[in-house]
């Protein structure tokens, strides 16, 4: 059975900025560095979930949030805001705090934010070194990241928020086990993971300043992941993305649409390039095709449970 997902036919439903991962490289560095000081709040304070679920930011009309972290009986989130361009720190007892997101070292902002949980009376305990990274400065001694470029993290934002919309309709054809659309902040990616059910073999582990049984914890079922990721090391550009874990034989030559998709053998993932789809005449159908075709490719060449697992919209 293979499940069909309906997409507005119509031209302009809404912008894909332009977004060139060279023109605002040292913005990211510096933005995925606080993205991750804020993430770990979550790791500190979140309940345990499955695959790490616990630990992802979420898309909001003006940003990413932590949605709310339970401190004793207290709770509070924390915003990014990219319109305004500020993080808010919001309690349960109605206290607001707000930091002006502007060109600042890491350390800066480190300090800046800590202290303002701390004024508030949250006392939160972060190890305060980058997760997923190559480098192991830590936040409160980087005085080496200080770019923050408001216009194209806005435009990253815009994309994050358009790309949220195709994997939540993505996301509805789907029966089994599935995460939310959600942010991690490890990688600085946009997914959305579906489930056969099965256990997984081990996975091997290896990732920068990961832990192998933290690794092991995120992929001990087999999985189809999908999503978007602003690019660095072998795929300098942003791009759309998908793997199968475990990759069964024959993945990486199924055919797969719209035409511009193609298998990377390093990163063993399809790639769909993100000016490919910015460029299109309909932007969201294409998208949506990618994720379509390339989890049917997964899914059929793993045997999965398809009749079982997936519901069919209309066309």
């Amino acid at each position: 059975m293979t499940a069909t997902l309906a997409i507005t036919e119509r031209r302009g439903q809404g912008t894909w900025p332009s977004h060139a991962l060279a023109e605002w490289k040292d913005s990211l560095d510096t933005v995925h560095r606080w993205m991750q000081i804020v993430g770990k709040t979550r790791l500190a304070l979140a309940p345990s979930v499955n695959h790490w679920w616990h630990i992802t930011l979420y898309l909001t009309a003006r940003g990413l949030t932590t949605s709310p972290m339970p401190y004793g009986v207290r709770s509070f989130e924390v915003e990014f805001d990219f319109i305004d361009h500020n993080l808010l720190i919001r309690t349960s007892e109605g206290a607001t705090r707000a930091l002006a997101l502007v060109p600042r070292t890491v350390a800066d902002f480190y300090r800046e934010y800590m202290g303002m949980l701390d004024a508030l009376g949250f006392r939160v305990t972060l190890r305060a070194v980058p997760s997923e990274l190559e480098d192991t400065l830590r936040f409160d001694q980087d005085r080496e990241h200080r770019s923050y470029d408001p216009d194209y993290v806005s435009r990253c934002w815009k994309i994050l928020s358009r790309t949220n919309r195709v994997l939540q309709q993505f996301r509805g054809g789907f029966l089994g086990k599935c995460s939310p659309v959600h942010f991690f902040w490890g990688a600085f990616d946009l997914a959305c993971t579906r489930f056969s059910g099965r256990r997984a073999p081990t996975h091997p582990g290896g990732v920068p300043h990961l832990p192998d049984w933290a690794v092991r914890e995120a992929y001990s079922h087999e999985c189809i992941s999908a999503g978007w990721w602003p690019g660095g090391g072998p795929l300098p550009e942003p791009s759309f993305y998908s793997y199968s874990y475990p990759e069964p034989a024959g993945f990486s030559e199924a055919p797969i649409q719209p035409e511009g998709a193609y298998y990377h053998s390093e990163l063993r993932e399809f790639i769909l390039p993100y000016e490919t789809v910015r460029l299109a005449p309909n932007p969201e159908k294409t998208l949506l095709q990618f994720f379509q075709t390339t989890y049917e490719a997964g899914a059929t060449l793993g045997q999965w449970d398809r009749p079982a697992l997936e519901r069919p919209l209309e066309t």
